[in-house]
């Protein structure tokens, strides 16, 4: 019998209502990672059948690309965790759909992670060799939450909101059980209780992001709306963390 050939990194892409662009992130994705001489797999989650997206998604298929979806839309952090608990790799990430990240710097969080023996490797806006634009009432906003992550968790890192995160398979493997959120705050939660079970070699790669809020997800959904919910799930992770010691049973 042959023995099928191992993993080495598999990339959970959740998308949300992209009928028109989906092929073109998979394409993009796909095209970066043939380009890594490596052994990969990609798994898009089409968070809720709401239009055309899995059906298009469904075009652009291939050995190493799989696509999975559920009826209702039940928010970014559900997509991810769906994804990761079918990857099969040795080295587990997510990155977000879209042109504004650019998918290039995979390579280096692969070699950053080689190098640091990681847990965990993160996209960060303010690591020094990043290239970011994205307007500048998101930069204050982002700087003052991640101050606030900084007292609430005490994880010694500059930016955990980036869409891109790539972890070793056991990180993966006993955190998600027990993860609970499902849309705001998805990325703090995995990292604090990560950081929580030990695993606190967290570092962060430098990447290359373009953003406008015409394209945000935030400004489409409503800024402010968006902003207190974030807020809102932040303090129950620091609740169920600190106070109730939920992720410790």
């Amino acid at each position: 019998m042959r023995q099928e050939k191992q993993i080495d990194l598999s990339v959970v892409m959740p998308v949300y209502k992209q009928e028109n662009k989906v092929v073109s992130y998979l394409k993009n994705l796909d095209k970066i990672l043939a380009g890594l001489n490596i052994n990969y797999e990609i798994i898009c989650v089409v968070d809720g059948f709401l239009d055309n997206t899995f059906k298009n998604a469904k075009k652009y298929v291939n050995k190493r690309i799989k696509i999975v979806g559920y009826e209702k839309n039940q928010g970014k952090g559900y997509a991810v965790r769906l994804g990761m608990s079918k990857a099969k790799g040795k080295i587990i990430g997510f990155v977000d759909g879209g042109f504004d990240l650019k998918y290039s710097c995979i390579s280096l969080a692969l070699e950053h992670m080689k190098w640091y023996n990681a847990d965990i490797m993160i996209g960060s806006k303010r690591h020094p060799a990043s290239k970011v634009e994205y307007p500048w009432p998101r930069r204050i906003l982002s700087w003052g939450y991640q101050i606030g992550v900084r007292l609430l968790f005490g994880i010694n890192i500059r930016d955990s909101q980036v869409g891109i995160k790539f972890f070793k398979r056991e990180v993966i493997k006993k955190i998600m059980p027990k993860l609970l959120i499902k849309e705001f705050a998805f990325d703090i939660e995995i990292l604090a209780v990560a950081n929580r079970m030990g695993f606190s070699r967290i570092y962060e790669f430098p990447i290359e992001l373009e953003l406008e809020f015409g394209t945000s997800t935030i400004a489409s959904i409503g800024f402010f709306k968006t902003i207190w919910n974030m807020l809102w799930d932040t303090l129950a992770v620091f609740y169920r963390l600190k106070i109730l010691h939920y992720y410790d049973a």
